[in-house]
């Protein structure tokens, strides 16, 4: 039995209402449809003594703390890795508890088991939210800082062995600036204003502006390479692996990011392939998490709830470019 065209039109019209209010709460928007990502209070990132750093052991080591499937706590926990940073700051990972809509801790930490418990414990403003990543140090306990783009900076002076590279040469900073300018607002936000923009207008503009910034990359790194800046790996770098690899995953089948695929961009390609082996790379990407993350509680994308199934992450990262 076919269902009359005016219960159609009537539920289409019920569920884009709901929608745009489901929306609502996701991610706020501006009066034009673009999505706006909200300032969120957070606290200056301090690095201690690292004198002292260096004498601290086991469970009195600061502690840094990442969900696995977020982009931004991504970034810290690859300066954490490439630059060796385990004898002197403990890795701590967070899980995301949908239901909830929080981020839990197992096992616990300082006695806590969940992250907003952890910030009350830590005398955390009630204004900052629950947010990953964040360094914590037990003694106090205290929050060192909880916001990616200080927490990069202060990993990258963090007391590390003396081979650890250094992320943000003296002669790399002003190149290093100039990417940020891009890659903040354009891609690594620009694939969320694809996925929470309100209309197709502010789609577009957003899918425009991602798409650009994709292509003036390949053209640096065909003309620069191997590196965003050059010869040198530095915290651009680090700035845009995590939205990269989680392309094919997530930003392409849920944020309608698929204008091209990234294979049709060689040289993006092959510098993801390159970021992927260095050491210590591989075993921060969890894409099963990442799917499990944004497919089960990004509800307004995808009310169905259903998990898809995505390609194998070696054949994106360990393969040359397929061909057509």
């Amino acid at each position: 039995m076919s269902i009359p065209p005016i219960v159609v039109t009537a539920a289409r019209s019920g569920w884009r209402w709901q929608w745009q209010r489901l929306m609502g709460g996701l991610g706020p928007a501006d009066e034009a449809g673009n999505y706006a990502r909200p300032a969120s209070d957070h606290l200056e990132a301090d690095l201690p003594d690292p004198q002292l750093l260096l004498k601290r052991t086991g469970q009195n080591r600061p502690h840094l703390i990442i969900g696995r499937s977020c982009p931004w706590a991504h970034r810290t926990w690859l300066v954490h890795q490439l630059r060796d940073l385990g004898d002197t700051l403990t890795l701590w990972p967070a899980t995301a508890d949908h239901r909830a809509g929080r981020w839990t801790l197992e096992p616990e930490l300082l006695g806590c088991s969940s992250l907003l418990e952890l910030y009350r414990r830590c005398e955390a403003p009630p204004s900052h939210r629950a947010t990953v990543p964040v360094l914590v140090d037990p003694v106090g306990p205290c929050i060192l800082g909880n916001e990616s783009a200080q927490l990069v900076e202060l990993l990258n002076r963090w007391p590390a062995p003396s081979e650890a590279p250094n992320l943000a040469p003296d002669e790399c900073l002003a190149a290093m600036e100039t990417w940020q300018t891009l890659l903040q607002p354009s891609v690594n936000d620009g694939v969320y204003r694809c996925g929470f923009a309100r209309n197709q207008a502010a789609y577009d503009r957003a899918e425009t502006e991602l798409f650009d910034a994709l292509e003036q990359l390949e053209q640096a790194l065909a003309r620069q390479g191997p590196w965003l800046c050059g010869s040198t790996l530095t915290l651009a770098d680090v700035r845009l692996f995590p939205t990269l690899i989680r392309w094919e995953m997530v930003y392409a089948p849920l944020f309608g990011c698929t204008r091209r695929p990234l294979w049709q961009f060689p040289c993006l390609w092959e510098w993801r392939r390159r970021f992927f082996n260095l050491p210590g790379v591989a075993g921060s990407c969890d894409a099963d998490a990442w799917r499990l993350d944004y497919f089960g509680a990004l509800f307004p994308l995808n009310p169905g709830g259903i998990i898809p199934a995505g390609p194998d992450l070696s054949t994106l990262v360990e393969t040359p470019i397929p061909q057509p």
